[in-house]
């Protein structure tokens, strides 16, 4: 079973490779945000635990979303691998499913890492909010803040990555098909 991460900053366009990826590779992708609902809506008791928590206003604790992941690992079957999209964000979140994998004898394949510069992300990410309408891509102030956030949580794991030798970096500048392209080389090494 491979072990995909879909990494890099907001507005990199990683939910639009993770789909390339998804049908080229035969992977389930695993969106954080999109097992939270699946989870909540089924009424399952980590979605039941989620629920109470995102009503009270708290962000969903790193075990929980830990045991929604190891769940779909363990329930989604005839696929080739499973590509995590939002997961993991923190470095402990990386040592977690670290252990996770390791219960079944298994370890991440490859982190794949789109990048793109800071002022890339603004012009993208308020582009994507006058598409969609999205509100919260709307402010610079909610923009930079996410790139904050993304810069001092989220960039420590490539160190760890690398260190593991699972680190690939792409170049995320060029057109959709050239970023898939780049993608495409590294993961069929995998």
């Amino acid at each position: 079973m491979k072990y995909y991460i879909l990494f890099g900053p907001p507005g990199a366009g990683k939910g639009t490779q993770a789909t390339a990826m998804v049908e080229k590779y035969n992977l389930h992708h695993i969106s954080t945000g999109d097992l939270l609902r699946k989870e909540i809506k089924a009424g399952t008791p980590l979605g039941l635990q989620a629920k109470a928590l995102i009503e009270k206003g708290c962000l969903v604790p790193d075990e929980v979303v830990e045991g929604m992941i190891e769940s779909e690992f363990a329930t989604v079957k005839g696929v080739d691998g499973f590509l995590l999209d939002g997961f993991p964000r923190t470095l402990a979140q990386a040592e977690a499913l670290d252990q996770i994998l390791a219960k079944t004898g298994d370890e991440v394949t490859a982190v794949v890492s789109i990048m793109i510069p800071d002022e890339m992300i603004i012009e993208r990410i308020q582009g994507r909010a006058a598409k969609e309408g999205r509100a919260d891509d709307a402010s610079v102030d909610i923009i930079k803040n996410r790139i904050a956030t993304y810069h001092s949580q989220t960039e420590p794991e490539i160190a760890y990555y690398q260190k593991a030798g699972k680190y690939n970096e792409i170049d995320g500048i060029g057109t959709i098909e050239e970023v898939r392209d780049r993608i495409f080389s590294v993961v069929d090494k995998f």
